[in-house]
């Protein structure tokens, strides 16, 4: 059984955290999708997706992160990850999608990273 979808947000500043749970797959990607548009388009300037409850991310998953990314910078935002589970690192790691989205260990970190880069 998978871990039901759960997307909550909690702005402070120009920073947006998104708390994502459950299981990023092709069943649960078009509720993400939807989700997250609401969140990302919302004028914050950094975005940290935090995804400590995320311990699954197929291809569907992974396409909905990079879309986030790509959507979240057409709105003239960062979006980062955070607290990213080691499965879903690699995942990651393996497509090369470490590349493009940047990951970080705490909210805080990603925060203070993207304050940092004057993002």
């Amino acid at each position: 059984m998978t871990a039901e979808p759960s997307v909550q947000a909690n702005a402070s500043g120009t920073s947006l955290t998104v708390q994502v749970g459950g299981d990023m797959d092709w069943q649960t990607a078009p509720f993400f999708r939807e989700r997250l548009l609401g969140e990302i388009t919302t004028g914050q300037q950094h975005v940290v997706l935090e995804l400590s409850a995320v311990s699954f991310c197929d291809s569907a998953g992974l396409n909905v992160l990079l879309w986030a990314w790509r959507r979240a910078g057409q709105a003239g935002s960062m979006l980062v990850l955070a607290r990213v589970q080691p499965k879903v690192q690699r995942t990651l790691a393996m497509t090369g999608a470490d590349t493009v989205l940047r990951v970080y260990d705490t909210v805080r970190e990603a925060e203070n990273a993207l304050v940092a880069d004057g993002v």
